[in-house]
């Protein structure tokens, strides 16, 4: 059986090898190559084909195939206009078949099917050793690849074990070189040690023998002191002897009735005591006044001794002070009485000292401090020098001068040290003024309604509780539906009246909050019964038990599906409010706002509670009690809403109330409506004082017009004073931090607000936004609307208005446009407080973060006369662009840090070159670059930070 191939079967029938790959196909013979091989079956096959096609059967021709074949030429223009000649090529065929007998026709085709299956047998198996054989070539190349394989990763292993045993011999190169550094470094920092702790020993000896010098000469100033001191005490007592005298006459006492230095201060004591007897009412400044007179009279009648030309009168007089005292001085005085004027002088300098020491021992005085004095005017209280009080200030480390204000603190302390007694002054209080209004307080007692105030966390159903007692929309009418002020309301019940006080439950009002508990006799803790304790709930928790006050729970949206009052109670249970059920005192109500459910046990708990704390005020008296909010009104002026807690407020009636008063011109109830008075527990707004109070100052009704303007002007001139000596005891202190402070920026804000309280929370919770970097600086606030002081202000201190329910006039607004100030308008604070803080997140500075974007290795230096080193460099990753930040690594340690100065690729200068591209880099400001460096490229980004 001979094999050859399609290619050399065709060489002989000199054709083509397509021609005979056709001509097989046709004849179902499966080849698809010429270089496949042909077998003696495969051309029988084929050259039956052929017969069968050519009509040639069992030596007979049964067709006939006749071809006619033309060529022609066409011109035709392409599209550039060109003219071009194309072959055209016809073939005809034409095919005569003889007609055959059926029954030949049946039997050949029978033939033809079975040859047709052999042959598809024979491809079958053909194709099945075919697949076999590529089967097995496959596993062959697979084999040959995983052997390629292992040899790789034995190089790379082997490779790596290389450099690992040279990575290791350099560390422990390394780290025997940083152990000898490291020995050095022990050795010089142990002579260093050794040279310090000497240099400390010498110091110490020579601080030693200094402060033994110190002492030795403290001891012998003291000693000489005590000298002075025993000499001057003595001298004291011949003149305690001389004042005890009848008539003051100067009578030289007997040596057996001199008096013991403690016998001289009882007299001294008695005679004091008989002079405050004949002068019940004078004061202890009028007593030292006394004292300073007899004391003045002491020393003219004992110069006049002293200088008097009879010798034998003053020889007696020095024997007799001799014997009552040493005779030292007897003989110090006759040596300055022989050596004339010089010791004449002596002797009268003495007797000032003796003189000064009569007065301090007679001038302990009761001193009253106020929060803030003068040095002048605290000298004078004292009855001393403005000079000797300053004197006293400086060694106690104050450097003042005789108009600086001192605190109540210092004062008192150098009031202390001079002898004196100091207490704290009380002379802003109203209620010491005068009797008569101490007795208007003296009145009956009786029972008063409680004040109830009502707490919680925002959105739990405060005012929507109240709103179901009272009957009236509230919640509706604050913006965005939460409270913002604190709401005073008396509701009448059948079992009496209940005041109620209504806090907002958003957490910049804490202060309100804070306030709303120390005015209250009650405190409704409202929690939802489908939230549970929030924060602003453990908050009013916090100030109620601060304050004292019995809790009733009420748990509110208690008719919701999702509602669950056992867990509320758990973690009540948790923050120390127990209920009444597991053995504790404090009720548990669950209420609807909208059904109405609980509301009346809620109110009976209320009113039992009340029952048993027996509240009582007097009725029939002056009225007191404190201010709930304040305002300034355009039409009405200052406006504030009052809760009177004992006795009776009349229209017409002088109120003080802190820096302020009034006489009440015009008196409203919450609903808007005139009162004539209100009595305890009743809250009242009151029209008619002279500028907007502080929320929580206690106000009073006073008897006369006059004391009560000059309480109110001596409290607001006492602030001032207050303020103005905090600062300046402030500004040693924060000298330093202020030295920084040209770092921080500022933002100024001016605040206007409809009510004290919503100031007092806004100003509180934009302080609260200060940072390091940047601070809030509330320039101005206040009560009313924009005025164009305002604006003008905010103009020179390139602030921003807040205005917080309030808008800006006419003026205003057109003196705002003109100098570009900004005014902003809210009227809910948590809106204020995002957008202040939104301004200041892009008021800080970005944020500078580095991203590595390529690495490229060093392959070739080139140095260049013109350009300088050029680093021929290859990207192994990213891409390195002109001007990036790069880092110089040399055997991965960081050498240099610098900017590229520029790139090239060829001989152009390009913008950017990606990984896998070789190019040109030169550095800036830096030419020590070797083979083999690697460049680590990154840039710096600016990201936008928040608060």
């Amino acid at each position: 059986m001979s094999l050859n191939t399609v290619a050399e079967f065709a060489k002989e029938l000199h054709k083509s090898p397509q021609d005979l790959l056709e001509q097989l196909h046709a004849a179902g013979v499966a080849k698809k190559s010429a270089s496949d091989a042909l077998s003696d079956s495969d051309k029988q096959q084929l050259l039956a084909h052929l017969k069968n096609t050519s009509g040639v059967g069992d030596g007979e021709r049964k067709k006939i195939t006749l071809t006619k074949r033309s060529t022609s030429e066409i011109k035709q223009a392409d599209a550039t206009g060109k003219a071009r000649t194309i072959q055209v090529e016809v073939r005809k065929k034409r095919t005569f078949i003889q007609r055959e007998d059926p029954a030949e026709v049946a039997a050949r085709a029978a033939q033809a099917v079975q040859a047709e299956q052999e042959n598809q047998e024979l491809v079958r198996r053909e194709e099945q050793a075919r697949q076999e054989v590529a089967v097995i070539a496959k596993e062959e190349a697979q084999l040959v690849q995983e052997r390629q394989e292992r040899q790789e990763r034995e190089r790379k292993e082997r490779e790596a074990e290389e450099r690992a045993r040279a990575y290791a011999q350099a560390e422990t190169a390394k780290l025997r070189q940083a152990k000898e550094a490291k020995k050095e470094a022990a050795a010089e920092a142990a002579a260093a040690a050794a040279e310090r702790i000497k240099a400390q020993e010498e110091a110490r000896l020579k601080a030693e023998q200094e402060a033994q010098a110190r002492a030795k000469e403290e001891a012998d100033r003291a000693k000489d002191l005590v000298d002075r001191r025993r000499k001057a005490l003595a001298e004291a007592e011949a003149i305690r002897a001389m004042m005890a005298a009848p008539k003051k006459v100067l009578v030289a006492k007997k040596p057996e009735k001199v008096e013991k230095p403690e016998e001289a201060k009882k007299a001294v004591a008695s005679t004091a005591a008989g002079a405050k007897k004949a002068a019940p009412g004078a004061k202890p400044a009028e007593a030292g006044a006394g004292v300073r007179k007899d004391a003045k009279e002491v020393k003219s009648a004992k110069l006049s001794s002293s200088w008097a030309g009879d010798d034998s009168a003053k020889k007696k007089e020095i024997k007799t002070r001799g014997d009552t005292n040493s005779g030292n001085r007897g003989g110090n005085w006759r040596a300055g009485g022989n050596k004339g004027s010089r010791g004449g002088r002596r002797g009268g300098n003495d007797r000032h000292e003796q003189q000064q020491v009569v007065q301090q021992e007679f001038r302990a005085l009761e001193i009253s401090v106020p929060e803030t004095i003068t040095v002048a005017e605290l000298a004078h209280k004292m009855a001393v020098k403005a000079s000797e009080l300053i004197k006293v200030l400086m060694k106690m480390g104050q450097m003042v001068t005789i108009n600086q204000p001192l605190d109540q603190d210092t004062a008192m302390i150098v009031v202390e040290e001079m002898g004196h007694t100091a207490k704290i002054a009380a002379l802003d209080d109203p209620e010491a003024f005068s009797e008569e209004d101490a007795a208007q307080y003296t009145g009956e007692l009786l029972p008063r309604a409680p004040v109830v105030t009502v707490m919680g966390h925002v959105d739990h159903g405060k005012t929507s509780l109240l709103d179901y007692i009272r009957r009236t929309k509230v919640a509706t009418g604050e913006a965005g539906g939460i409270t913002q002020h604190i709401g005073a309301y008396h509701v009448q019940t059948p079992r009496g009246i209940v005041t109620f006080l209504d806090t907002p439950g958003h957490e910049a009002f804490t202060a309100m909050r804070a306030r709303g508990a120390k005015s209250t006799d009650i405190v409704i803790l409202v929690c939802a019964s489908d939230d549970g304790v929030m924060p602003q709930t453990r908050e009013a928790i916090k100030h109620a038990k601060a304050a004292g006050v019995p809790i009733v729970v009420a748990l509110t949206k208690a008719d919701k599906p999702d509602a669950n009052p056992e867990k509320v109670k758990q973690e009540l249970v948790a923050e120390q409010v127990v209920p009444e059920e597991y053995g504790g005192d404090s009720p548990f109500v669950a209420v609807s706002s909208k059904t109405g459910m609980g509301i009346d046990e809620l109110l009976e708990h209320v009113l039992l509670q009340a029952e048993v704390m027996e509240l009582k005020a007097p009725a029939d008296a002056a009225a007191k009690g404190l201010v709930i909010e304040a305002q300034l009104d355009k039409g009405r002026g200052p406006v504030a809403t009052v809760l009177v807690q004992s006795g009776t407020l009349k229209v017409g009636d002088i109120v003080l109330a802190g820096q302020t008063y009034g006489r009440v011109r015009a008196m409203l109830d919450e609903d808007g409506k005139t009162a004539k008075d209100a009595g305890p527990s009743i809250p009242v707004e009151i029209q008619g004082l002279s500028d907007v109070p502080q929320a929580g100052d206690d106000f009073m009704v006073m008897l006369d017009e006059r004391r009560a303007r000059e309480v109110a002007t001596y409290r607001a001139g006492k602030f001032r004073n207050t303020k103005l000596a905090k600062q300046q005891a402030a500004k040693l202190e924060n000298m330093f931090s202020d030295m920084t402070a040209g770092d921080v920026q500022t933002l100024s804000l001016i605040i206007k607000a409809d009510m004290q309280g919503s100031q007092e929370a806004l100003a509180a919770s934009l302080l609260k936004l200060s940072t390091d970097e940047i601070k809030v600086q509330v320039v101005y606030s206040g009560v009313g609307g924009i005025s164009e002081s305002d604006v003008n202000l905010a103009l020179a201190s390139k602030a921003i208005i807040i205005g917080f329910n309030v808008r800006a006039d006419v003026q205003a607004r057109k003196t705002a446009e003109g100098n570009d100030v900004d005014i902003r308008y809210y009227n809910i604070i948590y809106d204020a407080v995002e957008e202040v803080k939104a301004a200041m997140s892009g008021m800080l500075a970005p944020e500078q973060r580095e991203e590595i974007i390529g690495l490229a290795e060093i392959r070739t230096v080139f140095v260049a006369t013109k350009i300088g080193t050029v680093a021929g460099s290859y990207i192994l990753q990213g891409h390195v662009t002109r001007h990036a930040h790069f880092r110089l690594l040399r055997d991965n340690v960081v050498i240099y840090t610098g900017e590229i100065e520029s790139l090239r690729r060829m001989k152009d200068d390009v913008k950017e070159v990606k990984e896998g591209f070789e190019c040109g880099i030169k550095l800036k400001n830096y030419n020590d670059i070797r083979e083999g460096d690697q460049l680590e490229v990154f840039e710096i980004r600016e990201i936008a930070r928040t608060l």
